[in-house]
């Protein structure tokens, strides 16, 4: 990850937060991933297309960027698979739990100024704090 630097953060960043801002202006929707995939599993009339697009993009620009010659980064998993899949199952039940994700309350509300949004990301970046301190500094993991 050394070749992260401020300009394509910010780049990334200016793009996330124009995708947000398109969604919203051209479909009224906001670019929250766990109610775009709940949607997408359990379709409403007219509600499909747009939802299965969204995630289609999602899935697709990586492979895109590879195709285009891009030097992706390898992805290494240094976890066992039951501690994965425990760490999965706790991500969807803390969605549920604030409903939505960082995507829909972090990018999405917070610029739209929702205090619920607010206090969610707020609760969602001081409880991944706490787990990485309790993981490294306590477990010594």
């Amino acid at each position: 990850m050394s070749d992260v630097t401020p300009v394509s953060a910010l780049g990334g960043g200016l793009l996330i937060g124009l995708s947000a801002a398109l969604l919203l202006l051209a479909n009224g929707r906001i670019a929250g991933i766990s109610g775009i995939l709940d949607g997408a599993l359990r379709p409403k009339a007219g509600e499909f297309g747009w939802r299965a697009a969204f995630l289609a993009g999602l899935l697709a620009a990586a492979p895109l960027l590879a195709l285009a010659g891009y030097d992706l980064p390898a992805i290494a998993v240094d976890a066992a698979w039951p501690i994965v899949v425990v760490g999965g199952l706790l991500v969807g039940f803390g969605t549920r739990l604030g409903s939505g994700c960082t995507s829909g309350h972090g990018v999405c509300g917070i610029g739209r100024g929702s205090a619920r949004s607010i206090a969610a990301t707020l609760t969602f970046m001081a409880t991944a704090a706490a787990t990485v301190f309790v993981v490294r500094h306590v477990l010594g993991a």
